[in-house]
């Protein structure tokens, strides 16, 4: 999945992100806005992970994105 499409669509898939990373705030996702480099580093804090990790986690959930969220 192209980032650009999840970020232009990024309140359509808030859900998705947070079935993922549940322990995001509202805040979270308005910092982050659909940027991928800030999702990243809420998630290494919320979660206490290191920075590869995080960036790791993050592609692994592109590589997954479907479809079927946009619709």
């Amino acid at each position: 999945m192209n980032w650009d499409r999840i970020e232009g669509n990024w309140g359509q898939i808030k859900g998705k992100v947070l079935e993922q990373w549940g322990k995001l705030t509202d805040d979270d996702f308005d910092v982050v806005n659909g940027r991928r480099e800030q999702l990243a580093g809420k998630i290494q804090e919320r979660y206490g992970i290191a920075r590869d990790e995080a960036e790791k986690q993050v592609s692994d959930w592109e590589r997954g994105a479907d479809e079927r969220w946009f619709l």
